[in-house]
C-alpha cells in the first residue's frame, strides 16, 4: 500500500522561499517516479517537478526551472520541493505524486498526472505581490 503526507506550504511575498515535503509511507517497490504538481483554481492540474528514484533522473517545467530544486532522500522516504524566487504566479494548491514501478531510459512521462496513480492531499502555496 501507499500512503503520501505533504506539508510545508503557506503564505509568502514574491521573491520568498518555501520547503514542501512529503513522505512515502511504505511502499512495496524501490524505484519509482516521485513528483509535484500543481492545481490553481479552474485550472488544469500541471506537472511541476519530479524525480526518478531508480537512477535520479529528474525533471522540471519550463516555467519552474532555475527557481525550484526537486529532491528524494531514501533515508527517509521523502520528497523535497525547494522553490526559491516566488512568484504570484506559482500560487496554486500542491500536491506530490507517486507512480509504482520501473521506467526506461527513454521515459517522458514524468510530469504527467495521469501517469500517476498515487497523491497526497494537498498544500497551498499562496504568493502574493
Amino acid at each position: 500500500w501507499v500512503h503520501l503526507v505533504e506539508s510545508g506550504g503557506g503564505s509568502v511575498q514574491a521573491g520568498e522561499s518555501l520547503r514542501l515535503s512529503c513522505v512515502v509511507a511504505e511502499p512495496n517497490y524501490d524505484n519509482h517516479c516521485v513528483a509535484w504538481f500543481r492545481q490553481a483554481p479552474g485550472k488544469e492540474r500541471e506537472g511541476v517537478a519530479a524525480v526518478y528514484t531508480g537512477d535520479g533522473r529528474s525533471a522540471y517545467a519550463d516555467s519552474v526551472k532555475g527557481r525550484f530544486t526537486v529532491s528524494w532522500d531514501s533515508t527517509k522516504n521523502t520528497l523535497y520541493l525547494q522553490m526559491n524566487s516566488l512568484k504570484p504566479e506559482d500560487t496554486a494548491m500542491y500536491y506530490c505524486g507517486l507512480r509504482e514501478g520501473r521506467v526506461g531510459p527513454a521515459w517522458n512521462g514524468f510530469l504527467v498526472p495521469d501517469k500517476y496513480g498515487h497523491w497526497a492531499q494537498g498544500t497551498q502555496v499562496t504568493v502574493s505581490s
